[in-house]
Parts: C-alpha cells; structure tokens; sequence
C-alpha cells in the first residue's frame, strides 16, 4: 500500500504544527507540504499532488469558497477542513457535486477519515 499523501494549510501556526505533529508521525501518511497562505494552496497542489488538503476554518462562508475552487479544479482530491474554536472538522470530497460529513473533532477521527478514504478510492482505481 502506497503512503497517503498530505498538504497541510492551516492557519494559524500553532493549528498548523498540531496537524503536522499528529499527522505527521503516522507510518503510512507522508506530508508533501505546509503552507501558510491560502492563495498557495492551488499551486502547492499541482506542485505536491496530494491525496489530502488539511485546512482551518476561520468563518462559516470561507470554507465553501475554498472547497469549491480546490474541488472544482482537483476533484480527486479530499479535503478536511478543521475549526479548532467550533471543536468541529469537516471532511469534503467531490464526486458528481461536492459532499460532506461530519467527523469526530478528534486525532483519531481525522486519522480514521484519511485511511478509510484512501482505501476507498484504491478500490474503485
């Protein structure tokens, strides 16, 4: 099995150091890239190719903007999408339209979501 990619895009820098140290030491997920900016983000992703985009959410209407436009553009791409103040995560893909659903506001519910969404999409490759 092939390691899941990773880019990491979190603001602030302490969200984002916790999202690389709890991601970052699992065997099988290989971080490709941190960026601080949002306007990065699309060219991070064609540079890294991730399998996953890991995002905060600083307001309720910015998320659909950014989850459109990364999906939109890259719609084999997943996004998890963390409010750290709302104790609430996010998980994004896209298929015909963009879907969602909540997952646990946890290390483990954000580890869980990344492996099983990555042997979902082995199987249908």
């Amino acid at each position: 099995m092939k390691n899941i990619r990773v880019l990491v895009a979190n603001r602030p820098r302490l969200m984002r150091e916790l999202v690389l140290a709890t991601v970052g030491d699992q065997p099988d997920i290989e971080i490709v890239g941190e960026i601080q900016d949002e306007m990065d983000i699309e060219d991070a992703i064609a540079t890294t190719r991730p399998d996953f985009l890991i995002v905060a959410l600083e307001k309720l209407n910015r998320l659909s903007v950014i989850c459109d436009l990364v999906l939109q553009n890259h719609p084999q791409l997943k996004v998890i999408a963390i409010a750290p103040d709302r104790n609430s995560t996010m998980f994004y893909w896209a298929s015909l339209e963009i879907k969602s659903h909540r997952i646990e506001a946890s290390e483990d519910g954000v580890l869980e979501t990344i492996r099983k969404a990555s042997e979902t999409a082995e199987k249908i490759q």
